[in-house]
């Protein structure tokens, strides 16, 4: 997915939830116009005197409530119907002049957290507000040139009417670059968000490859690894089968005992084999090693305690020989458990367990660290384990322990299949 170019992001438009929730915004604001209107008129506290009649006045807050209910849909139309209603409001000299501001905040405001246009956002905004402090100058000259307000009650060192003046001024100047700057933070924390959700998905996205990658690599390693056991199964058939060759005619006791053999390896071998369908495998250079198994563990164990930790090892039931590839796995376990609690548990101590069962083979390694587990650099953690174990018909159990630490307990079938 290609990252948008955020300068020129344009904000969807609102949903259905959002256009309802307008309606309701807008049915509010008519009803606290209303009672306002109805409580400045009954206490006689009018900007204007005398005020037009109740209704006309009722009609007026109505006539700028209603442009509310689509304000997301249509942010500048609603802008300037509003702002024309505003200024006719006005004209008509009605009794109430807070809500209907609030009503004008709410429209400008809205210009600029949803229009998508941002070039007319910012001019549409711009021009509404000139046009309102034209209004604005065109009032305070009017109060100017007719006859002197009465200031009754002015008490302060500077003139009344010039105070007057000054008031209204920064009052509009804050009240319109309050809106206008609101309107642009809106904008911006959606532009915002939307980036944070385009990178949450960028991140689970790569996550997702990380994690096929990983499956992936690890399938590679353990077609590797049972590629070195079932060729030594097969190098064992192969040998057999040429000694049964060359005594079948002067002892056939001994060719007996040889394809005796050459069947019991070919059945291990098949079962083996039959963990690699599926298994993802490219060309690797040979390993000339022998393939680690369950007696490679304690040196396991020894290099755990050599990076401080304090081991604990124990072997219940009756020992006895498993598949290769089972103890192959069984120790790829026990390798990335050790390798976890090192790097990341902060533990203390870990206690490794291999219980021999009846038809299984089960590891366990618990620790007394912070209960975390992360994927190691060995086989990719977890994933990797839950992926080799699979190849046999295994499962794997991890989580946190109940008093403290972390444990990681695997089960591998050791009955070989006909």
């Amino acid at each position: 997915m290609q990252e948008p170019v955020w300068n020129e992001w344009r904000r969807p438009g609102p949903t259905a939830t959002q256009r309802k929730r307008d309606i309701g915004i807008a049915v509010l604001v008519l009803l606290c116009a209303v009672e306002s209107t109805v409580l400045i008129n009954s206490m006689g506290a009018v900007v204007y005197n005398p005020p037009p009649e109740l209704l006309e006045q009722l009609a007026w807050v109505f006539a700028l409530s209603v442009p509310l209910v689509v304000r997301r849909r249509y942010p500048v139309p609603v802008m300037v119907v509003v702002s024309v209603l505003f200024i006719l409001a006005q004209v008509q000299r009605i009794g109430d002049n807070f809500v209907p501001s609030a009503i004008l905040f709410m429209a400008i405001y809205t210009v600029g957290a949803w229009e998508r246009n941002r070039f007319l956002a910012r001019w549409s905004r711009i021009g509404v507000i000139i046009a309102m402090f034209l209004w604005l100058g065109f009032n305070l000259v009017r109060a100017l040139i007719g006859p002197p307000g009465e200031f009754e009650n002015a008490a302060g060192p500077m003139d009344p009417m010039l105070a007057s003046v000054l008031y209204g001024l920064e009052f509009n100047i804050f009240f319109f670059v309050f809106a206008y700057l609101m309107g642009e933070m809106a904008w911006t924390a959606a532009r915002r968000q939307t980036q944070l959700e385009f990178q949450a998905e960028e991140l689970r996205r790569s996550q997702e490859r990380n994690t096929r990658g990983a499956i992936a690599a690890e399938r590679m390693r353990i077609a590797r690894d049972l590629h070195d056991v079932v060729a030594h199964h097969v190098s064992v058939m192969g040998i057999q089968a040429s000694a049964a060759r060359r005594v079948l005619d002067s002892d056939a006791e001994m060719a007996r005992d040889a394809l005796q053999t050459v069947e019991k390896t070919a059945r291990t071998a098949i079962s083996e084999l039959r963990g690699l369908l599926g298994v993802l495998r490219a060309d690797a250079e040979t390993d000339s090693k022998a393939a680690p198994g369950l007696d490679d563990v304690p040196e396991l164990l020894d290099n755990a305690r050599a990076a401080g930790l304090e081991v604990s090892h124990g072997v219940y039931g009756d020992p006895r020989e498993v598949p290769s590839a089972v103890a192959l796995s069984a120790y790829r376990v026990v390798q990335e458990a050790l390798t976890n609690v090192v790097k990341h548990a902060n533990a203390r101590h870990v206690d490794v367990r291999m219980r021999f069962l009846e038809s299984a083979l089960e590891v366990e390694v618990a620790d007394d660290g912070r209960g975390l587990s992360t994927s190691g650099e060995s086989g990719f953690g977890l994933v990797g384990m839950r992926e080799r174990l699979a190849v046999h018909g295994g499962s794997l159990e991890a989580g946190p322990r109940r008093s403290a630490g972390y444990l990681v307990r695997a089960s591998l079938p050791t009955e070989e299949k006909a």
